[in-house]
């Protein structure tokens, strides 16, 4: 049983906030992740930051690729991880790339080890993931797949019954950024998944306001904001102007789901 499991036999939509290692510095996360939490932010997603971020739009890849050009390393994703999970629930976001040269087994202990309750890994596909599901069960972490609306009903129960902690519902075919509304797929993808699985599922692409945030958590356990926090910081005049706004943020989303 993960902290992530614990988190979501609560009741009441959680809020997950996301944020890439390293983004704008490594120290910077982890002030950026104190202020999701302090704002209300129930779990955090540490990003492992990656260069061709096949899901991840404008706002991510730019913060990726600051992180990445400021030498942020796996080592650095980890530490991060380990402060996150001493302020909430933690999970690393990561492409496979970067586990596969890692070394599947010897990520899924490292995570352990420092906490964290798993790994949403959006570019994993099922039919390859045995290895992984494997170390996620020894290390007892979480392994967390997105599903999508183009899934059929044959893959949905595929991927949902392969996961833990909660199921990633992407509300779109389509990349991560804040928009002006959640698509209606959304909610239609989050039954569909329910037919299959008791777990959690919450979800991302698109939630930046709170109006967006109390709409998902009419339907859905777990609310996912990445972008929107993003901006935030890239907006503000100042770094600590940025944390201010991004401790803001996440107190008025966290109103918006407790309508």
């Amino acid at each position: 049983m993960t902290a992530l499991d614990n988190l979501f036999k609560t009741p009441g939509a959680k809020l997950i906030g996301y944020v890439p290692a390293g983004f704008p510095t490594v120290q910077g996360a982890k002030e950026i992740i104190k202020a999701m939490v302090d704002g209300g932010v129930d779990a955090i997603e540490v990003g492992f930051p990656y260069s061709d971020p096949v899901m991840d739009g404008p706002t991510i890849q730019a913060a990726a690729d600051l992180a990445l050009a400021n030498g942020t390393t796996s080592k650095d994703v980890m530490e991060t991880l380990r402060y996150a999970a001493t302020l909430a629930p933690s999970v690393i976001m990561s492409y496979w790339n970067p586990i596969e040269k890692y070394g599947v087994e010897k990520f899924a202990s490292d995570m352990a080890q420092a906490g964290g309750s798993g790994t949403i890994t959006p570019d994993l596909t099922i039919e390859e993931a045995q290895p992984w599901l494997d170390a996620c069960k020894k290390n007892s972490i979480n392994p967390i797949f997105v599903i999508a609306p183009s899934s059929n009903d044959e893959r949905l129960k595929k991927v949902v019954t392969n996961c833990g902690g909660f199921v990633y519902a992407a509300s779109l075919m389509g990349v991560t950024g804040a928009r002006a509304q959640v698509s209606s797929a959304a909610e239609v993808l989050v039954d569909r998944a329910r037919k299959f699985t008791d777990l959690p599922v919450s979800v991302g692409l698109g939630v930046s306001t709170p109006e967006q945030a109390s709409g998902v958590a009419n339907y859905a356990n777990g609310v996912i904001v990445g972008s929107a926090f993003i901006n935030a910081v890239q907006n503000a005049p100042s770094f600590n102007e940025g944390l201010a706004a991004v401790k803001q943020l996440a107190t008025e989303l966290k109103a918006g789901i407790a309508r």
